[in-house]
């Protein structure tokens, strides 16, 4: 007699499908075991990818960031050498006029304009005779008063400096507005 002929009949059916059971269940865990080894892998690849990815957009932010701040540096840099260039023709252009202011009050310069011989004496015009004695070859001139002289040297100052200040604002504009 066999083992499974002493065991009554519905305890053995009963002892297969428990059997039957603990198979499947077995092989359904084994199953769910191989499908999460296999969506671990792709996770990580997928977390992988995505973290270069982000390597490569913030390496790529940070040259852009570091190209941007070396024109911003070069720029300021040629700035810096116009206002160096304007300041120094202000300082000559002002070292020149105070020059002139000097020589004016000292009498040792003398501004002049020239007269007109086509008009005649009378009209309300300067006198044609010369303000000096001696021989004067050329035109007819007329000396200035010195308080008049300064007065035209300060409006030439003025001019003066602001030509500069133009040149600096133009130069300015175009360094700024020129891509580089």
């Amino acid at each position: 007699m066999r083992f499974g002929e002493l065991i009554p009949a519905p305890y053995r059916l009963l002892a297969k499908g428990v059997l039957l059971i603990v198979s499947v269940g077995g092989s359904t865990a084994i199953t769910w075991q191989v499908q999460d080894w296999r969506f671990g892998k792709q996770l990580a690849e997928q977390a992988r990818l995505h973290t270069e990815s982000l390597n490569q957009l913030a390496l790529a932010t940070v040259a852009q960031q570091r190209a941007e701040q070396d024109k911003r540096l070069a720029l300021e840099q040629r700035l810096a050498t116009s206002e160096q260039t304007h300041y120094r023709a202000l300082s000559d252009a002002q070292r020149d006029q105070g020059r002139l202011r000097d020589r004016l009050a000292t009498a040792d310069l003398r501004l002049s304009v020239l007269l007109d011989a086509t008009t005649g004496v009378g009209n309300g015009s300067v006198s044609a005779a010369p303000a000096t004695s001696g021989v004067v070859y050329g035109p007819t001139r007329a000396e200035l008063d010195p308080a008049h002289a300064q007065r035209i040297i300060g409006v030439t100052d003025d001019g003066d400096r602001g030509l500069i200040a133009l040149a600096a604002c133009q130069a300015y504009a175009k360094e700024v507005s020129t891509p580089k």
